[in-house]
């Protein structure tokens, strides 16, 4: 009975953290997708950090909040894949501040759908989409997060 219930929470809270992260970068749409973006829902990929289990939500959030894209299928396979490789490398790192960065670096992959999607050029795509990444996740992700994991009970509650 311990079995089923763990599996019916995950699939709960797989499917809280999908649609919070879905809603999140739909609601404002006309800046969570293209070059320009300011995808504020990516602060939730730091949730990978207190717990891995978070990770198919955050995965499966952003494979339906890009199907809402301008380059649909394209940012559906390569802001995916962003996701899983961000999510891959936060549950592996060691500090916070090392969790932060995985995003960063994951946005080769979605600066490639972009550049392809879109006829722009990589490098610059490239640029940029990390420096939305960096400001996203970095500067603001880092010290919320900083601040949630000092405080052990809430920690405990956000645990699977």
């Amino acid at each position: 009975m311990e079995n089923v219930s763990f599996k019916v929470r995950f699939m709960a809270i797989t499917a809280v953290t999908a649609a919070i992260y879905m809603v999140a970068t739909v609601a404002i749409a006309p800046i969570s997708f293209n070059v320009v973006q300011l995808r504020l829902s990516e602060v939730m990929v730091l949730l990978a950090f207190i717990d891995k289990k978070y990770g198919p939500g955050l995965i499966l959030g952003c494979f339906i909040a890009n199907l809402f894209s301008p380059i649909w299928m394209i940012d559906v396979v390569f802001g995916t894949l962003g996701t899983v490789i961000a999510v891959f490398g936060i549950v592996r790192s060691k500090s916070l501040f090392m969790a932060t960065l995985w995003p960063v670096i994951s946005m080769v992959s979605v600066a490639a759908g972009i550049a392809i999607g879109s006829s722009l050029p990589y490098i610059p795509t490239l640029l940029t989409v990390m420096a939305e990444e960096f400001a996203v996740v970095v500067i603001i992700g880092y010290p919320l997060f900083k601040i949630l994991l000092k405080n052990e009970k809430l920690v405990n509650l956000l645990k699977f």
